[in-house]
């Protein structure tokens, strides 16, 4: 076996390792926080031993960084691929309303929606992690904002400011109350905002 091959052997093998730690840390986010996160107990949780995780991240920061690179990753491949299949403006609007209720549905975070979980968390804060958090949450207002422009939307971040504060109202009372009544009522009243715009 060539140095070449055994270089790319590890690369390999330390991309797993860098994608499943990154994921269980999304997931340990949701429900403990992103200062909750410990080498220990993700190589519990992984099978990844410390120092493999150690070697490959560095730090608790490297760590936290890619739990929200990864949460990035996994709204971008589960919940807005297909929504851009519709038309832009309140076709993807409402498509991008669905998918919202779909993914909170299956479970893919185990504490409801990570954007809602760590803004919480690290609102008012600096850091590298803060910004990160605070980076994916004005990725998704951005999102709203563009397709509401589209849609005919007279003041695009009003709505979208509205329609984010629906959709985080009834993720954090799912979760409190343990109801998924609570998504339907958000999706509902954040697709009203859209079917009352001019334009629509």
């Amino acid at each position: 076996m060539t140095t070449t091959e055994v270089a790319d052997g590890r690369r390999v093998r330390g991309d797993a390792t860098r994608r499943k730690v990154a994921r269980e840390a999304a997931m340990i986010a949701t429900t403990h926080g992103l200062d909750s996160i410990t080498v220990g107990a993700l190589a519990t949780a992984t099978g990844v031993s410390k120092s493999g995780i150690l070697t490959v991240f560095g730090n608790r920061e490297a760590i936290q960084l890619a739990a929200v690179a990864e949460a990035r990753n996994i709204y971008r491949e589960g919940m807005l691929a297909k929504v851009y299949e519709e038309a832009p403006g309140a076709p993807r609007l409402r498509a991008l309303m669905d998918s919202w209720v779909g993914y909170l549905h299956a479970g893919v975070f185990p504490g409801g929606c990570f954007m809602v979980a760590t803004t919480a968390e690290y609102g008012r804060r600096d850091g590298a992690v803060a910004d990160a958090v605070r980076q994916l949450k004005r990725d998704w207002l951005t999102l709203l904002e563009t397709e509401l422009a589209a849609a005919g939307s007279p003041d695009p971040v009003v709505d979208a400011f509205t329609i984010d504060a629906l959709l985080t109202a009834g993720n954090t009372r799912r979760e409190l109350f343990a109801d998924d009544v609570e998504l339907t009522r958000a999706r509902d009243l954040a697709v009203a905002v859209v079917d009352g715009l001019p334009n629509r």
